[in-house]
């Protein structure tokens, strides 16, 4: 099951409490204090795990917390420090504390394999009697206790990280074009929104290089306000290098399904119109032969005309134009960075 959203609480662990004692040694005839201090509380940390690709441990366990610090004892003896609770998220992964007011603050980006980030900080143990002793107080019976933690709450959104992201209507053929260039084996059938949650694939262009493909649910106009299913997964896309915008040439409109596309991702995100781009036509194993070129070179030229922007035509069931855009979409990425 792919989870991208969670709402979880945390507690760092609490202190532990100095301790009240004094020395009971033979032949000292008036022992000092000599409480030891509490142990640390353990820490909330948050770590990259390349091999973790979904929120679904922290879609039914809602609270995490960290062990407390045991207190201090006699002989100066300081508590055992808590056990760190170590929480092992998907790369992509942004983290926001919610506030009482309601209001979020961005805690974390996890983007790292094996990178950790403290998200909370365990109690500091308390100070044992032994630490207040002074020349007119030689007998303190007091210590302090340690510090209680506060818990929090975190909304944790994963933004899958890819580097083309593929943009396209119901059916317009996107995994197909994945399941064709990658191992990725997305479900494909003949009707509309047969993806329904983001799928990943890695593209290889050559034996050295490569690149990650992101496919999202199939999005519809009306898409940035919840329609469709496009909403849930558009931030997806919002990590990539560059977007593939896939268009059906069979469509009656190419050039005003591009303009919708383009219109609910900058409605969604105004960020998305400086992101690079490849606009594809796809299914053209679908038109005969004979008129193949011919539609074509007249969609390409209406692009030409009104965007500026050259296009490629692709078919994915075919194996037409595959190698083509493979490279294009390679090195854009790398012009990207």
């Amino acid at each position: 099951m792919f989870i991208d959203y969670a709402r979880i609480r945390v507690k760092a662990g609490n202190g532990g409490d100095g301790a009240v004692s004094f020395r009971r040694e033979k032949f000292v005839p008036k022992g000092g204090p000599d409480g030891g201090d509490g142990g640390r509380g353990g820490n909330i940390v948050v770590k990259g795990d390349s091999n973790v690709n979904t929120l679904l441990d922290y879609r039914f366990n809602k609270r995490f917390v960290a062990a407390a610090g045991v207190s201090g004892a006699g002989a100066r003896k300081t508590g055992h420090s808590g056990a760190d609770l170590i929480l092992r998220m998907p790369l992509g992964t942004e983290i926001y504390q919610i506030l009482e007011d309601g209001r979020k603050i961005k805690l974390a980006d996890v983007t790292e394999h094996d990178e950790q980030i403290i998200l909370a900080k365990g109690g500091r143990g308390g100070r044992g009697n032994s630490n207040f002793a002074t020349p007119t107080n030689q007998a303190p019976r007091h210590a302090t206790p340690g510090k209680h933690t506060e818990e929090m709450e975190l909304e944790l959104v994963l933004k899958l990280m890819a580097d083309v992201g593929l943009v396209g209507f119901p059916n317009a053929g996107k995994s197909t074009l994945l399941s064709v260039l990658s191992a990725a084996r997305p479900k494909i059938a003949d009707y509309e929104f047969t993806t329904l949650e983001p799928m990943l694939g890695v593209v290889w262009v050559s034996d050295y290089q490569h690149f990650v493909m992101a496919d999202i649910p199939g999005i519809i106009e009306g898409a940035h306000i919840g329609k469709g299913l496009g909403i849930q997964f558009l931030r997806h896309i919002q990590r990539t290098s560059t977007l593939l915008y896939l268009i059906d040439i069979n469509s009656p409109d190419p050039l005003e399904a591009y303009r919708t596309l383009k219109a609910e991702l900058y409605l969604y995100d105004n960020f998305m119109e400086k992101k690079p781009f490849t606009i594809v036509l796809s299914k053209i194993d679908t038109i005969p032969e004979d008129e193949r070129e011919e539609r074509i070179a007249e969609v390409s030229k209406i692009f030409a005309d009104t965007t500026h922007h050259k296009i490629l035509a692709i078919s994915s069931v075919g194996n037409f134009g595959l190698e083509a855009l493979k490279f294009a979409l390679y090195k854009q990425i790398k012009e990207s960075m």
